[in-house]
């Protein structure tokens, strides 16, 4: 088709075509940049943990008042909890994934290196890697006598060196790419520089925030302590059993004190859940922005090409009197709209770049991948052709008789 006419056309409708390019242009842009922050809020939310999710329930306690007696409880805690009906698993902790908490320690390969070789996320606990269900890559877990007490370890002017360390797989490969880091170093919470000999490598475990953004959401790493004190306790069972466990375990916790309170409880995946309900909530916000500009975009087009089929209404009977098809008529309109909305799109595609730019600047997000700009334009494409048939029929039904008749 020759689209000299078509352009020619256009050119006498400035602002009509101006709009169009204008609101194609900027649903371009933003829906652009809007899908790809929620595909990066779906990410996160999808992030694998490497822990049996869907086996574990937490007790956070607190005391109240100081107990003198808060190790002998602790052990005859962990005891009970463990001899409870349904438990595979049991220990304290000092913190879970999602929970407010976050203890983090630099790593150094070298006692005398000046800038750390990496930030990790600190688990320390006892039995961690049974209790929460996680899977060794490579080595072993802790043996008995690489445990220290938790106790003994905060007695003021303690010298009490952890020996052993489990690090996460993507830690270890950042400290040791291509390598194994089974039997190396690492520097890290010892005391007088004493080093922490790597045990085992455990496939994945997340970190407890969100400190060192996606990337580095897998660098942690777990350390031999028993009989932590601070009052968080993680059970591990079946699924079906949680909640009969939950209520066990928590019954047998008071009955072991009744100087405690229960400051949370549940299972993990209610945390996690609660965790990303503001990453789903502007997901969902985006996604009804998304919609929104859809149906605006689309609106306009439907209002701005009936509008233009009935100022032409008599220049398309004069075409249709001099031999034009239903077909050329139909497909006239149709390379019409595709051209304004290309002409957006590639604006839109600038802007969103721009948009994107922005975006990195402020809140230190990623770089739009390149992939989403095709897939805007298409699917922009494809609404300005759904939304310019409707009118574009009822051009291409103008009857050849109202050639004949005037304005």
């Amino acid at each position: 088709m020759d689209i000299r006419p078509i352009l020619s056309t256009l050119a006498r409708h400035k602002t009509a075509a101006a709009l169009i390019v204008l609101e194609v242009a900027l649903s371009c842009a933003i829906i652009c940049n809007a899908v790809f922050l929620i595909t990066q809020r779906l990410e996160r939310i999808d992030r694998p943990t490497g822990m049996a999710n869907e086996e574990i329930v937490r007790i956070s306690m607190g005391n109240l008042g100081d107990n003198p007696e808060a190790d002998a409880l602790v052990k005859q805690d962990v005891a009970s909890l463990r001899a409870l009906p349904g438990v595979k698993a049991a220990g304290s902790i000092n913190h879970v994934p999602f929970d407010n908490s976050s203890w983090n320690s630099s790593i150094q390969l070298a006692p005398e290196q000046e800038r750390p070789s990496a930030q990790a996320n600190v688990y320390l606990g006892d039995a961690v890697v049974e209790t929460l269900g996680l899977k060794l890559a490579e080595g072993r877990d802790f043996n008995p006598d690489e445990y220290s007490n938790w106790t003994e370890m905060n007695k003021q002017n303690a010298r009490v060196n952890l020996p052993a360390v489990i690090l996460s797989r993507d830690l270890a490969e950042k400290l040791f790419p291509g390598e194994s880091a089974i039997g190396k170093n690492i520097y890290s919470w010892n005391a007088d520089n004493t080093p922490h000999r790597v045990v085992g490598v455990v496939d994945r475990l997340i970190r407890t925030n969100d400190n060192g953004g996606l990337a580095e959401a897998g660098y942690t790493m777990i350390l031999p302590a028993r009989d932590l004190t601070m009052g968080t306790f993680v059970l591990r069972t079946a699924p079906e059993r949680r909640t009969e466990v939950l209520k066990a375990a928590l019954a047998t916790l008071e009955k072991n004190s009744a100087r405690r309170l229960v400051l949370r409880d549940g299972t993990f995946e209610d945390i996690k859940h609660n965790y990303y309900r503001g990453d789903r909530a502007m997901a969902w916000l985006l996604l009804t922005v998304i919609v929104s500009l859809l149906v605006v975009t689309a609106l306009g087009i439907v209002g701005l090409a009936s509008f233009w089929v009935q100022q032409r209404t008599k220049q398309i009977g004069i075409r249709r009197a001099l031999g034009a098809t239903k077909g050329q008529i139909l497909r006239y309109f149709q390379t019409e709209n595709f051209l304004l909305a290309t002409l957006g799109i590639v604006i839109g595609m600038i802007l969103a770049y721009g948009i994107n730019q922005m975006l990195m600047g402020k809140y230190e997000l990623p770089r739009l991948p390149l992939l989403y700009l095709p897939i805007g334009a298409v699917l922009l494409w494809l609404l300005g052709q759904a939304a310019v048939y409707g009118p574009a029929r009822k051009a291409a039904s103008v009857p050849p008789a109202v050639a004949t008749r005037t304005a």
